[in-house]
């Protein structure tokens, strides 16, 4: 049995756009692409074909990975949770003593999230640590590599 997959409304429509994108369009330019390459000849020996073939192999992949998701997905009804504590879909800044500044999370669900846009899982080290906090809560994260900072709650949206 699949675990249950937490989402926000925002990531599921998200993964619901990416799906009908991957099958709609991305699929049919997979075909003329596979197609292409086929017309180039001995196929043992085609690398575009090749290169075709691993690209469609890994769309399927992300389309099944999608689906999976998708069918073990529980949306989070924001309008439950309180803004008294951290939880996935809420957006927090801290003071993040190993940078020595504020930064915004988003904590979100480990299939949504974009580290590089600061939305965070809450399976990451840091977004574990965050969940359940308060404003004002100060503790320690320790990270894979052996580092160690401190967090401190300044705000709590959603």
């Amino acid at each position: 049995m699949q675990k249950e997959i937490l989402l926000t409304a925002s990531g599921l429509k998200a993964l619901e756009d990416e799906l009908e994108y991957l099958k709609v369009v991305k699929r049919k330019e997979m075909a003329e692409k596979i197609a292409l390459a086929r017309s180039y000849g001995d196929l043992s020996e085609n690398s575009e074909y090749d290169d075709a073939k691993n690209e469609q192999a890994q769309m399927e992949a992300r389309i099944a990975d999608i689906e999976v998701t998708l069918k073990c997905a529980k949306v989070i009804d924001e309008s439950e949770v309180s803004n008294d504590s951290v939880h996935i879909g809420s957006i927090v800044t801290a003071f993040n003593s190993l940078l020595d500044e504020d930064v915004t999370y988003n904590i979100v669900s480990a299939s949504e999230a974009e580290p590089e846009n600061n939305k965070i899982s809450d399976e990451s080290p840091v977004g574990k640590s965050l969940l359940g906090k308060k404003a004002g809560d100060k503790f320690n994260v320790d990270l894979p590599n052996g580092n160690q900072f401190v967090l401190i709650v300044k705000d709590i949206v959603k």
